[in-house]
């Protein structure tokens, strides 16, 4: 049995101590917060300062991954996610009868929820759970180590300290996130420098939280809920308890997205979308006001180089590992798979060389391809957000084109969008599952029955979307009324 220190208590850090407790451990979390999450989900999700966090009031889905690590390891907080409000959505259910099934399909289901509904369940199973300790308000100040001989080029951790007190520990997890400050804990160590993989998105989102209308219990299940044109895209996450946010998103070098902080300005540039338009129209009552992020970046950040371990008796989980822009939502299903591998691995020799090596082994194998489409899919986005719908090269384009049609052609053929359902999930990689020659041929008599088809020619065009970004003339800017203040909306959900 090991000892497990955990640096953060977001999803990541919760994750990790609670699944090494089901595995006959025991775990203490440093969480800098002073609070846990409740089940006043609005409350704490509209009314909780969480600079640390930036992504908290940001949309998120839980994907078939992550879905189905938790029924496997966690039924618990699967049901309590559900009891407070979370819904389930199959990917095959965008037709109107659900293809024969097939193994696998049961796990291409997506949890709708924002991220306070999971926090909250994994929050309350901890409380419960035997050798395991939350220190809220207690955050990490430093690393107790040692070099264990002048040859070794690396630098032992066996515990660390706070403002309360020195804490030792067979292992501790980073799951700090990005901002977590580990970089100066290991300087302070005597670690040398850990690379950082960087790759910028490039995208700019602006998202905007709502609540269907009482009697309302779900949406239109089409249009499809995210669309991308030639400069500018719109996506709709539907979440718990009726709640469901709209995001419109450009690139960062458009002069025009400033002015998507307005929230008649958002709401008009949301309707010249599908999905957009279809959500927005069913009378839903704002809950905040127009959330802006941007500056995102893909992050890999292990903790070894090509000399090996760069630090043995620590290991990152989650954003303090692989940071992944939120357009596929891949982020909570790494973060669950990495503490999994932590709880399953903890009572190995968890402070030599050997177990460190094996960490990032399993990480390079196992969550850098995850990462790795990511990078291919934002540069591929913001390729054509920057471009503004200009030409490209002539291979490039038709590279375009074509995964562009593979998503089109799913939401007309069950086998198309059964494949790229398993690439979404998890399940598959896309070299495989979009290489496999049914899949191919399905998408090319696609194409060949569209000769004039154009993607990404959804949505406004230029002069439209400058029109309606366009500084007010005459009150134009209160066309659609005044938006509350992010704060506790009228309507509460659980409570």
């Amino acid at each position: 049995m090991a000892h497990v220190l955990v640096i953060g208590g977001g999803i990541a850090g919760l994750a990790t101590a609670l699944l090494s407790a089901r595995r006959g451990h025991t775990a203490e979390v440093f969480e800098r917060d002073t609070r846990a999450p409740g089940t006043a989900l609005d409350r704490d999700f509209f009314g909780w300062r969480r600079p640390s966090v930036p992504q908290a009031a940001q949309p998120h889905v839980l994907l078939g991954a992550a879905r189905k690590l938790l029924r496997a390891e966690l039924p618990d907080v699967h049901a309590e996610m559900l009891r407070l409000g979370a819904r389930e959505r199959h990917e095959l259910d965008w037709f109107d009868v659900r293809p024969p099934a097939r193994p696998g399909d049961e796990d291409l289901v997506t949890v709708q929820a924002r991220r306070i509904v999971l926090e909250s369940a994994l929050a309350g199973a901890l409380r419960a759970e035997p050798g395991v300790l939350v220190r809220y308000g207690e955050p990490v100040a430093g690393l107790t180590a040692e070099r264990e001989t002048r040859a070794k080029p690396w630098v032992r951790v066996t515990g660390v300290t706070t403002p309360g007190g020195t804490y030792a520990g067979d292992l501790v997890v980073d799951a700090a996130g990005r901002r977590g400050g580990s970089c100066g804990l290991l300087a302070g160590a005597g670690c040398r420098p850990a690379p950082v993989e960087r790759h910028r998105t490039g995208l700019a989102y602006f998202c905007r939280w709502y609540r269907l209308p009482g009697g309302t219990e779900e949406g239109p299940r089409r249009p499809w809920t995210v669309t991308g044109g030639a400069f500018a895209g719109c996506a709709v996450f539907p979440s718990d308890n009726r709640v469901f946010a709209v995001t419109v998103f450009a690139h960062t070098g458009d002069p025009t997205r400033a002015a998507l902080r307005d929230p008649a300005v958002f709401e008009a540039a949301a309707r010249t979308f599908p999905p957009g338009a279809a959500w927005l129209e069913l009378g839903a009552e704002p809950l905040s006001g127009v959330l802006a992020t941007a500056g995102l970046d893909n992050r890999w950040s292990p903790l070894a180089d090509g000399r090996g371990p760069v630090v043995t008796g620590m290991v990152p989980v989650g954003d303090a590992l692989t940071h992944t822009n939120p357009t596929l939502g891949q982020g909570t299903s790494l973060a669950l798979w990495a503490a999994d591998r932590v709880a399953r691995t903890a009572h190995r020799n968890t402070g030599s060389a050997d177990f460190a090596a094996g960490y990032h082994g399993w990480a390079l194998r196992t969550l850098k391809p995850w990462f790795d489409l990511q990078v291919g899919a934002d540069a591929a986005v913001g390729e054509r957000l920057a471009a503004g719908g200009a030409g490209r090269a002539c291979g490039a384009a038709a590279r375009a084109r074509e995964a562009a049609a593979l998503f089109e052609c799913a939401l007309e053929d069950p086998e198309v969008m059964r494949a790229r359902a398993r690439v979404r999930h998890l399940a598959e990689a896309p070299g495989r599952a979009y290489a496999d020659p049914a899949v191919r041929a399905r998408v090319a008599r696609w194409l060949a029955d569209r000769p004039g088809w154009v993607p990404h020619a959804v949505g406004p065009c230029r002069a439209e979307w400058e029109e309606l970004t366009a500084p007010p003339r005459g009150g134009r800017a209160a066309h659609l009324g005044t938006a509350p203040q992010p704060g506790v909306p009228s309507t509460s959900a659980r409570s």
